[in-house]
């Protein structure tokens, strides 16, 4: 896993929840963090475009429930697909 997605993902959530950054763990949740439904598809807004990526449309269903590392490796997977495909034009 690469710290520095870690972090960039972790940042955006601080920003969205109002928050410290120091006090999100990979095991944190959206909704621990005060990020509800409507924050949450906020907050997959700002990642995407962020990362200059896309979640299929089934990915951020569940996001509120999901942990903060959940995100990350959601990020790290779009990132690799985003990579493989570029690779291969």
């Amino acid at each position: 896993m690469n710290e520095s997605i870690q972090q960039q993902v972790f940042e955006i959530i601080a920003k969205q929840a109002k928050i410290d950054v120091a006090v999100i763990t990979p095991e944190s949740t959206l909704k621990d963090l005060g990020i509800e439904s409507l924050d949450a598809i906020e907050l997959i807004f700002d990642i995407e475009e962020h990362f200059d990526i896309t979640f299929p449309d089934q990915q951020g269903a569940n996001f509120d429930k999901d942990t903060a590392q959940s995100l990350v490796d959601a990020v790290q997977t779009a990132l690799d697909s985003k990579a493989a495909g570029e690779g291969s034009k």
